[in-house]
This record gives structure tokens, sequence and C-alpha cells, in this order.
């Protein structure tokens, strides 16, 4: 969310911010909430105006009393009912300005940074750097289902059955492959300096509307029925949460914490062949991390983020790719983005794995996460990146690690999660 006073001073900036991210439908917003926050400030100086005659004239009334004067008093009473009538009403007038303004600034798209290149959607997103050689068996590489399968690890009949479309069952090797992943995620982050920690799974909807956009929340959020609750799609809203209603002491910055956190989301739409299976699936692990700074450190932690995915997929060998967003492709409340991509031996191109963004002050404010320095406070920056997100994982670890007899191999770093096993064998 952006200051006002910004929105005031630069309306032209963010028209034209609104058009690189192909929003031309908000751009009367902003002619719009800069008339309502000029109408609210007229109403709040009249408003403040009354509360301090009406005090006075409460005050007034006691001497007038005290000296006997009752007529004066009861018409002084007069003035206090008349002010207090009037306030009422312009009370009433600031909470319905307050609550417009606040609707639209929490539409508004912050401000996207310099870098970020222009487009309208993911298909204009912009390579960046690729890590890893690519390499195409000489065999045939089978659906990643089918090789789940072929390993006794994944049932999505039974899951069909007992849940729906969407969900599935991991067993044996595969399952245990899936915690490997995971826990050694954990103790990877944890030796890159960050914090270990475990968070709430729902979270209250004043949490949701501080991280996200509402086209996100809803096409994202489950929802706790009768209950003021969501579950979370990503841990980095429950850990993003944690600061809500803080001030900071500036050295105690940066803030740097690794979640665990199952994960939930609604998926909507149909899709390819190819994001069946465990791809595009309503619940999942992940392990994720997150950081809350200064701003002038953002930038930097950005860098440090995309970094550690593409750093813990080389230790598993494979090859990853990095992807900028372009404008029409980011959420809301982004500066910028970056995707990481995992290479599919099967499809010969890259698939998303993971996500780091910075979020600028967006999330900080909305969420009154302020920090206390030298020259007074102000509000944080927070950032977020996905370290490892199986299941999906899995598919490019399966069909990078593949060998033609269908076993798996394990590679070194992963070994120590699976009782030192270098490979998994195909089951009959």
């Amino acid at each position: 969310m952006l200051d006002l006073r910004f929105v005031r001073e630069n309306p032209e900036i963010v028209k034209e911010n609104i058009k690189k991210k192909f929003q031309d439908k908000k751009l009367p917003l902003v002619d719009e909430v800069i008339e309502l926050d000029k109408e609210f400030r007229a109403v709040k100086t009249e408003a403040d105006a009354l509360r301090a005659d009406r005090n006075k004239f409460s005050k007034e009334i006691g001497g007038l009393m005290a000296q006997g004067k009752t007529d004066e008093a009861e018409a002084m009473k007069v003035k206090v009912t008349d002010a207090s009538n009037h306030l009422a009403e312009l009370e009433t007038k600031e909470n319905d300005y307050e609550g417009r303004i606040k609707e639209i600034m929490m539409t508004i798209p912050n401000i996207i940074a310099d870098s970020v290149p222009i487009g309208k959607d993911d298909s204009e997103n912009v390579e960046v750097e690729r890590f890893g050689e690519p390499v195409v068996p000489d065999f045939e590489v089978p659906y990643h289902a089918e090789i789940m399968e072929r390993l006794a690890g994944l049932d999505l009949d039974s899951a069909r059955k007992v849940a729906g479309s969407g969900f599935y069952y991991l067993v044996g090797d595969v399952a245990r492959l899936h915690s490997a992943v995971l826990s050694y995620a954990r103790d990877f982050m944890i030796d890159r300096g960050f914090t270990y920690c475990i968070p709430p799974y729902m979270i209250r909807s004043e949490v949701v509307t501080g991280v996200m956009s509402f086209d996100e929340m809803d096409a994202m959020m489950y929802k706790i029925e009768g209950e003021d609750l969501y579950l979370i799609g990503t841990s980095e809203h429950s850990m993003i949460g944690k600061f809500i209603d803080t001030i900071l002491p500036e050295e105690t910055l940066p803030q740097t914490l690794t979640s665990f956190s199952p994960c939930f989301r609604k998926e909507r739409g149909a899709h390819g062949i190819e994001e069946r299976g465990v791809y595009r699936i309503h619940q999942f692990e992940k392990q994720e991390m997150i950081v809350v700074c200064e701003p002038k450190d953002s930038e930097m932690w950005y860098d440090k983020l995309w970094q550690n995915t593409v750093d813990f997929f080389r230790t598993l060998d494979v090859p990853v790719r990095t992807l900028e967003c372009c404008s029409g492709d980011l959420a809301d409340l982004k500066v910028k983005s970056v995707d990481v991509e995992a290479w599919s031996p099967r499809q010969q191109k890259y698939f998303e794995v993971g996500s780091c963004s910075n979020l600028g002050d967006a999330q900080a404010r909305r969420l009154r996460i302020r920090v206390n320095g030298e020259n007074g406070k102000y509000f944080a920056h927070t950032l977020n990146n996905t370290c490892v997100a199986p299941p999906r994982m899995l598919i490019a670890f399966l069909e990078n690690n593949l060998n033609e007899d269908g076993s798996v191999n394990i590679p070194v770093a992963l070994r120590p999660y699976m009782g030192m096993k270098e490979k998994i064998e195909p089951q009959a």
C-alpha cells in the first residue's frame, strides 16, 4: 500500500505505474482518492475545531454553575448539545471517507522497480541467468506420476476417493524423499544464518489483507466457515504477520526467518497434462524464508534470497534458471520479483519451483510494522522467497536423477536424510 501523501503529491507517477501494470481501469481511482482525501481533511479540521469548542463550553458550564449563573449555564449546555450533534454527523462522514480511502489505497498497486521489464503477463517474463547444464537423456523420461508409481510411491486414486482431485498419497521411499528434502532445506537455511520457525497454519483476515491483494486472496485462500480464520497459502503470510503492530529497534534488524508449513490453495481452473499428478495441487509443504529489514538493505537481501534457492537446487543436481517477472505478472504489493525455474528433461523446458519477492514497505504499511531508528520511526521493508516446495520440486528431482532402469540417484547432500541410500529402486 502506498503512502497517501505520496499519491497526493505524485499523481502522475502513480498513474504511469498503473499503466505499466496494464491496469488502466484503476486510473480514475487516483483522482478519486485525492479528492476524497481533500474532503476528509476538511471534515476532520471542522470536527477537531468542534471538539475543542465542546470541551471549552463544558469547562465554562462548571464555572457558571459555581457562580450561580444558571441561565447562562443552561444556554451553554444547548451549545454543547448542538456541537455534539453536529460533531456526530461529521464523525460519520470522517468514517465514511476514511473507509473509502482505505479501500482504494488497498487496490492501487505498489510502485515497481525501474529494473522491472514491462510486459502484460508471464509470457513476457525475461530470463536472467542459467545455473547448471540442462541434460536430455538418451532414454524416454516418463510422466512424473508414472515415475513415482513405479517406485511404489504415489496413490492418486485413493486420494481422489478420500478428498477429491488435487490431493495425493505419497508412500514408502518417495514419501521419505519428500520429508528428506524438507529436512535438508531446513538445515540448509539454518546454515545460511536464518532462524528456524514453525508458524500458525491459520491466520486472521486482517493478516490476509495485510500481506496480499484482494485478487490474490480470492484466488488462493480457503476460509474457515464461521471463523475469522483462513488456511495459509504459504507460511510467508503468517511469518510476516508475526510482526503486526510492532515497533522494532533498528539494531535488531534484519530479522531473517525460515519456516516450514503445509500450504493450502484453491488452484482454480483447468490445467494441461503436465500440471496434473502432483504439480498443481490443493495441499503441499514448503520451506520458506522471509526478511524484515531496513529499506537501504532490501535490494541486497533480494539478491541473497533467490541465490539461496539456486544454490539449494544445484546441491541436488537440478539445473535451474532465474526469470525476472514483468510488470503485468507482478502482484500489486510487489516492487519486483524473480522466479526460479527447474529444468524438466521430460518436457525439455523449465518450470517454476520458487519465487522471490521484494515488497518494499507495502506489507509493513498494511500491518503497521515500524522501525525505531536514530532519526525516528519508519516502515520496514519485507521480502520473501521459496527455498523448496515439494511435492512439485520432486518432479524436477526425479526427472533429473532418473536412470534408464527406473531407479533414481540420491545426491550426496541428501543421503544423510535417506539412511545413506544411494538410489531408490523401482518396485515390482
